[in-house]
């Protein structure tokens, strides 16, 4: 039997607040545990919570974005449940009234392909406390710090098809929110992390089958591995003729492998109620008129103007606006460098995307600027250099020896254009390789690599490659 899964993702984006959704306490990361956590996030009697107009804010913002339904009147529920680091009982969300409706996000697929995946909803709610195992041998401490930290839940429709679109969807996401400055986007410190709904059903089959919930996967490695073991071990017990019981699963990467957290509670278990302490949010439309003016350029408008205005490649595109500091940077090397976008392009892509990725730094950690690196090309592009040295001068850059013109000047790297120059040197490798002349002319193409090779090693690499293409062609065939 051919089987198809169905994945839908719950996405927490932490909301890029100061202070809590309800309280004026600090959302810092990386505090002392239990210093961050004030009667408010805890929930002592007799306090009342006071919402964040920032998280509204934000919120909107989000929702204009992926062009979705925002809610005139959404009203903060009391969802009801226990954990230790929940020690109110209930978290604050919302549920029948969000702020954020339908909506949609668009995915690339592996053959180019454009997937619209529908958005359900983007709730808010606060997060939870955080338990920890590792420095409390056979007992559980709790930090309370994130108690009460701002979340954006983002629930998509259940339209994912494989681990791969998941993926793609989620980095998509991850993508915007950066973009909108609303989330730093940091997986490594829980920022943004997902709930990964899975289920599988025969292909051709319109009901759904019994899901299970993957629980908080924060990189994108593992929700791709998380997914696709669910998926196998799915099949295998349906195949084994068991059946799928709905339940909240943990992905343990050390062993690659989904294993049983408890049951699944539906909507009923939780008992939502309407906040008795938080009045409903009403949104006007002059309000979101205002922050639709605030709105950057988005991914897809820029990735669009990209490939339609300056002529990139859709996949340098689709690089180059993968985070909004790299499209920022790339732009100011091209407005630097007075060269094609598309030469600017692979410098960015290749060399220093290559050379941040070798050195685990950030765009923002780089330690060539996009100005140096306008300058770096510019050289390129008025034949001051070769591609061959600008390498030379980037590593230079790179190591901190200043820009280039300084550094082509320190170290007398500009290209040799002396046709006489270079015809002279030509001549003398000719000269010394007679066989080997003989077979080019006798229509052994790959012989030319040879000539280039031998005219760039005795110049040093200063010989201008183009010319020294045209001026062997004359001399080899006149």
């Amino acid at each position: 039997m051919q089987w198809e899964a169905v994945i839908g993702l719950e996405i927490h984006a932490q909301l890029a607040t100061k202070s809590k959704i309800f309280s004026g306490a600090s959302t810092a990361y990386g505090a002392e545990p239990n210093t961050q956590a004030c009667a408010v996030d805890l929930g002592f009697p007799g306090v009342l919570p006071v919402l964040n107009e920032e998280v509204v804010r934000m919120a909107a913002k989000f929702g204009l974005a992926i062009k979705a339904e925002i809610a005139p009147r959404s009203v903060f529920a009391r969802k009801n449940y226990f954990y230790p680091d929940l020690p109110k009982g209930y978290q604050t969300s919302q549920f029948d009234l969000p702020t954020v409706g339908k909506g949609k996000l668009d995915i690339t697929l592996k053959d180019g392909t454009i997937k619209h995946i529908g958005v359900t909803r983007a709730h808010l709610e606060e997060d939870a406390g955080k338990s920890l195992h590792e420095d409390f041998h056979g007992m559980t401490g709790i930090d309370l710090n994130r108690a009460g930290t701002p979340l954006l839940e983002i629930v998509s429709e259940p339209e994912l098809s494989s681990a791969y679109e998941a993926v793609a969807y989620m980095k998509k996401l991850h993508t915007l929110v950066r973009y909108l400055e609303i989330c730093d986007g940091n997986m490594q410190e829980g920022s943004f992390r997902c709930d990964a709904n899975v289920s599988v059903r025969p292909v051709g089959q319109e009901a759904l089958g019994t899901r299970a919930e993957v629980k908080n996967l924060n990189s994108f490695r593992f929700i791709e591995r998380a997914i696709n073991h669910e998926i196998e071990r799915q099949i295998e017990i349906i195949e084994g003729g068991g059946t799928i019981v709905q339940e909240t699963r943990l992905y343990d990467s050390d062993k690659d492998e989904t294993r049983s957290m408890r049951s699944k509670e539906e909507a009923n278990d939780y008992r939502y109620f309407p906040c008795p302490d938080l009045l409903p949010v009403v949104i006007e439309q002059s309000y979101l008129d205002e922050i639709a003016k605030t709105l950057p350029e988005l991914p897809d408008v820029k990735k669009a103007r990209f490939i339609d205005e300056i002529g990139l490649k859709a996949d340098a595109a689709e690089v180059l606006v993968s985070s909004r500091e790299l499209a920022d940077y790339f732009e100011t090397v091209v407005k630097a460098s007075a060269a094609q976008a598309k030469i600017c392009a692979n410098w960015v892509i290749v060399e220093l995307v290559g050379a941040l990725n070798k050195n685990g730094l950030e765009i923002t950690s780089s330690p060539v600027t996009a100005e140096q690196l306008g300058g770096l090309v510019k050289r390129i592009a008025d034949n001051t250099i070769s591609g061959k040295i600008a390498k030379q001068v980037f590593a230079a850059m790179w190591a901190g020896e200043g820009d280039a013109d300084a550094i082509i000047e320190a170290k007398d790297l500009k290209q040799n254009t002396d046709s006489g120059a270079i015809e002279a040197v030509i001549d003398e490798i000719i000269a010394n390789h007679p066989q080997q002349a003989e077979e080019l002319r006798g229509g052994k193409d790959k012989m030319m690599g040879f000539f280039v090779g031998q005219v760039m090693k005795a110049t040093q690499g200063k010989a201008n490659p183009a010319q020294v293409n045209q001026l062997l062609k004359k001399k080899i065939f006149a």
